[in-house]
């Protein structure tokens, strides 16, 4: 998508990452529909109950539903400075006889909340089936590498073995994480429903002559109408921000996760064992043409970044919404949670494009195990030398003597000899062909490639079948 209007800022959000799914989501055609949607809900379920609103009108509110006069509406804010109010306007010019009954009983935040609410849901699956997209991707690669052995790494130092498919799982086990906390909020929103203007549906009460059961009853047939299930029960003039806040910290949560796999993989890159893909005539640096520099995972982490911290501004909106409300979370709320979702959105992109063609150098991953394997096979080594009788503290006194040479030698450029000078000592009583079996690198890895499966099996396939479509990754051109 670009922009025409090349003196006009525009976010890069919509020129450059986010998909157009995404951004048809958080458009006005989207918003403004969806506002004539609940207005029609809102005139079912009162005519339902039994208001004086006649089938000719809700009619006549159908056939116009999604046919915007914007033009009419965006003219008719100037003047009133309320969007609300000249939404409702431009509505009742297209339906004459229903412009009486628009919007009755309700407040500003009948469509608004209500609207955002519906917005998030949406926008909420369709962020569960890029994070799906990015586990098939994952799980792909895990089963093809889950017996591979690498380095593994504590505090950016070599620690033990693992699989680089082993190594996957940590990836996908933040997506999973991810993926059920989404899910637990979609499954507990409760939107608005209908609550008048202070929360109290004193307007209502009004409309239906102090029948409370029928005004709860609206509440509960609107809100079904909006595909929920139920209201939220107490409210101010909003839902409570909270609810925002909760599903904006799942996102944030997303790109926590995005950012641990862009750092891992960023590191990777610099040691040559994994790549991000690199295009035939892709450009890497404008000064150094060798360059192949990692610009997927680092636009990565920085989307991840301005997504943790935009997440923020949730947490305080929610907390200064003075006792029944404040307009103070207005204009912050049209940013935050767009954008938020844009970012994600577009994060997840970038994720899916890299998962489905990483690199995996195994020559270098093999030099770089066994350059430090000899040290991580000390212990092995030793148990070895003391089943032939040999003392065990003498044993570690000499393994300990030659770790510490062989590691100088290497600070200085020479090859790691710890093994040469453990199968030419008398003293351990091994043969080369002896040490060698027991420096194996798969023996070091411990169940990775049982984990591997196990998890995958246990944790990665059900939410695959439940939120991998096939159909919409093929409309996401991913």
């Amino acid at each position: 998508m670009e922009s025409n209007n090349y003196s006009s800022y525009v976010s890069p959000l919509s020129t450059r990452y986010a998909s157009p799914e995404m951004q048809y989501l958080f458009s006005e055609e989207y918003k403004f529909k969806t506002f004539r949607r609940l207005w029609v809900y809102l005139a079912e379920a009162e005519k339902e109950l039994g208001l004086d609103i006649t089938q000719d009108q809700i009619d006549e509110l159908k056939k116009n539903q999604d046919n915007l006069n914007l033009d009419v509406a965006h003219e008719r804010e100037k003047i009133v400075k309320h969007d609300v109010m000249a939404h409702i306007y431009a509505y009742g010019l297209q339906c004459p006889k229903a412009k009486g009954i628009i919007h009755l009983g309700a407040t500003s935040c009948y469509v608004d909340d209500n609207t955002d609410m519906i917005i998030m849901k949406e926008a909420s699956k369709l962020i569960l089936t890029k994070i799906a997209q990015v586990l098939v991707n994952l799980k792909k690669f895990a089963l093809k590498y889950k017996d591979l052995p690498c380095l593994s790494y504590t505090h950016l130092q070599p620690a033990q073995m693992t699989t680089i498919g082993r190594r996957a799982t940590l990836w996908m086990n933040e997506l999973v994480i991810d993926t059920k906390n989404i899910q637990y909020q979609l499954d507990n929103l409760q939107p608005l429903g209908c609550k008048g203007t202070t929360g109290t549906q004193a307007s209502f009460m009004d409309l239906f002559k102090g029948n409370e059961k029928k005004v709860k009853k609206l509440d509960e047939l609107i809100v079904k109408k909006m595909g929920f299930k139920s209201p939220i029960m107490v409210s101010g003039q909003t839902y409570t921000r909270k609810e925002d806040s909760y599903l904006l910290n799942c996102l944030a949560g997303v790109a926590s996760s995005a950012y641990k796999f862009s750092n891992d993989l960023r590191i990777l890159q610099s040691f040559k064992e994994m790549e991000e893909p690199f295009e035939k005539d892709q450009v890497g640096s404008s000064a150094m043409p060798y360059k192949r520099n990692p610009m997927r995972a680092e636009r990565m982490s920085g989307l991840s970044r301005y997504i943790i911290l935009n997440s923020l501004n949730s947490d305080f909106t929610a907390g200064t919404q003075f006792l029944e409300r404040t307009l103070d979370d207005s204009a912050n709320r049209r940013l935050t949670i767009s954008e938020c979702f844009l970012g994600v959105d577009a994060l997840l992109s970038v994720y899916i494009n890299i998962t489905d063609g990483l690199v995996v150098n195994k020559k270098i991953i093999e030099q770089r195990v066994k350059e430090n394997l000899p040290f991580m096979a000390t212990e092995n080594i030793m148990m070895e030398a003391v089943k032939k009788g040999k003392d065990r503290q003498q044993i570690h006194e000499l393994l300990r003597e030659y770790s510490q040479a062989s590691g100088d030698d290497m600070k200085n450029g020479k090859p790691n000899t710890l093994l040469d000078k453990i199968s030419n000592d008398p003293q351990f009583g091994l043969t080369k062909e002896e040490i060698a079996a027991i420096i194996d690198p798969i023996k070091f890895t411990g169940r990775s490639s049982s984990q591997t499966k196990e998890f995958i099996s246990a944790e990665v396939d059900p939410l695959i079948r439940k939120y991998h479509k096939k159909e919409i990754q093929e409309k996401l051109n991913v």
